[in-house]
């Protein structure tokens, strides 16, 4: 790991002013909390999400607050929109200083509606899991030239190993299931890619933020929130605090480092998993590459 510490980790998360940071999912919930902290602390945000009214007005609450955010919107249940999104962003801001890939979909509030992604795919591991991967993919040159950037990604303390033979999970589909096997590969794909970024000066880490938090996400799936969505944006940025003094390939229960389920770590594992992912967005970025490109 690149021992480096470039001027965007010279006050522990705060940026230059102007630091470009991309937040998937920022219009409601978490991604909303977080954009807004974000330009607090100096960042420009780029506040993504699929729903133009709503980015719209995200958008126009960081500049009232004073703070700088630009909108990008994409529907990330399309892998050729989130690959597109990743080329308008490296075009336009060829310096990135971060990118949080928060966009997510939960259970749903029926767990045995199995649900498809504009490219066929079950929709929570299209959404969860291969448009990150897709999106940081894209994103590498501009995170590689801000000298020292972070990936983070938002994952859960549920975590269910994927199965290689049914990738798609079309025998015994569970809503719950299928989005705690998205984070498992989440999860797996940090661990994996960490390492070849911290090449790069990138690092990458995963963070559970908090349990059932206030958001649209866990009321559709009928659970109580337990926590709410300032104390998953205070873990958010304690895992950046984190990455800002070097930690990469970790994942964080909340403000805990922890232990994710121990397939993740497998080589085996997640060498399957890549060659599984990249046969699964081959159409949209071009055929192997490994996991990182």
């Amino acid at each position: 790991m690149s021992r480096h510490e470039p001027p965007t980790e010279r006050r522990g998360n705060r940026p230059v002013p102007g630091t470009p940071a991309l937040v998937t999912g920022a219009t409601s919930g978490l991604g909303r909390s977080l954009a807004h902290a974000l330009a607090d602390r100096g960042w420009t945000v780029l506040a993504h999400g699929r729903d133009e009214g709503r980015l719209a007005a995200v958008v126009d609450e960081v500049r009232a607050a004073g703070g700088t955010a630009h909108p990008y919107l994409a529907d990330l249940s399309s892998l050729t929109e989130a690959a597109e999104l990743g080329r308008r962003v490296a075009a336009e801001h060829p310096s990135l200083g971060l990118l949080v890939n928060n966009a997510g979909v939960g259970a749903g509030s029926d767990a045995r509606a199995r649900e498809v992604s504009h490219d066929g795919y079950e929709l929570r591991f299209a959404v969860n899991y291969l448009a990150p991967v897709v999106l940081t993919r894209a994103l590498r040159a501009p995170l590689r030239a801000a000298g020292s950037a972070q990936v983070l990604n938002i994952g859960s303390i549920g975590q269910s190993p994927v199965d290689a033979d049914d990738i798609q999970f079309t025998r015994r589909y569970d809503g719950m299931e299928a989005y705690t096997r998205s984070k498992f590969a989440l999860a797996a794909f940090t661990f994996t890619v960490a390492e070849e970024y911290a090449r790069d000066g990138i690092r990458v880490n995963c963070v559970h933020p908090a349990n059932y938090m206030d958001t649209a996400m866990v009321v559709e799936a009928g659970v109580r929130p337990w926590t709410t969505v300032a104390e998953g944006t205070a873990a958010v940025l304690h895992a950046l605090g984190e990455g800002a003094r070097g930690a990469s390939g970790q994942y964080y229960n909340e403000t805990r480092r922890a232990t994710a389920h121990r397939l993740a770590y497998d080589p085996t594992t997640q060498s399957r998993l890549s060659s599984l992912t990249d046969r699964l967005i081959a159409p949209v970025v071009g055929a192997g590459g490994g996991p990182g490109r």
